[in-house]
């Protein structure tokens, strides 16, 4: 004759059991997440650009070569491309001028989304005839403390374009010597899932 105490304790066990369950139900996509995170990294990106941590820029206080001033804020709304070189800019840095405006170009209606900036270091002015090559395009003086301040960067600022979003956030810079046709597709997708304008 079966005891009491067993068919007693067999609905606890099914408790206990059912209670482990869903916790176990329950920590699976935490412990899926943490896993993910810390230790599967994918070998492929969406993005040709570097994805940098987004840090503000809106408040640092530049000059035009007029001498007014100029802050990353009055742009703000828009998706801003950023280089810096010295006013002499020799042919990488013509280069990345060139590669910033023909991706706006590139971008026919949506061109008005996206601005260009050019922070040179010193106190020169490039030349006028490489500004005529370039319009619409803000050239403003900056210190090269600056620019190391807000342009993260390996060995230099100047290897870079940099992407700042319409929130005045930098968050991307793409390589040294970059495929245009690269930087075109990751603007492009931008622009598309963006929800300004």
């Amino acid at each position: 004759m079966p005891s009491h105490s067993s068919d007693a304790a067999a609905p606890k066990r099914r408790s206990r059991l059912t209670l482990w369950l869903i916790l176990a139900v329950c920590a699976a996509p935490l412990a899926a997440a943490y896993l993910a995170f810390y230790f599967w990294r994918p070998t492929s990106h969406v993005n040709y650009g570097e994805l940098l941590a987004p840090r503000p820029v809106t408040d640092m206080s530049f000059q035009r070569l007029d001498g007014k001033p100029f802050r990353f804020a009055e742009l703000k709304g828009e998706w801003v491309l950023v280089s810096t070189d010295a006013a002499r800019c020799d042919e990488r840095c013509r280069l990345k001028l060139i590669y910033m405006r023909q991706v706006r170009l590139a971008e026919g209606k949506e061109s008005e989304r996206i601005e260009r900036v050019w922070l040179i270091t010193g106190n020169d002015a490039p030349a006028p005839e490489l500004l005529a090559e370039h319009p619409r395009l803000h050239v403003v003086h900056a210190e090269p403390g600056l620019i190391a301040k807000i342009l993260p960067a390996q060995t230099s600022p100047a290897d870079h374009i940099y992407v700042v979003d319409p929130l005045g956030n930098l968050m991307m810079r793409f390589p040294r010597d970059p495929d245009p046709r690269r930087i075109l597709r990751d603007m492009s997708r931008l622009l598309r899932h963006s929800k300004w304008k």
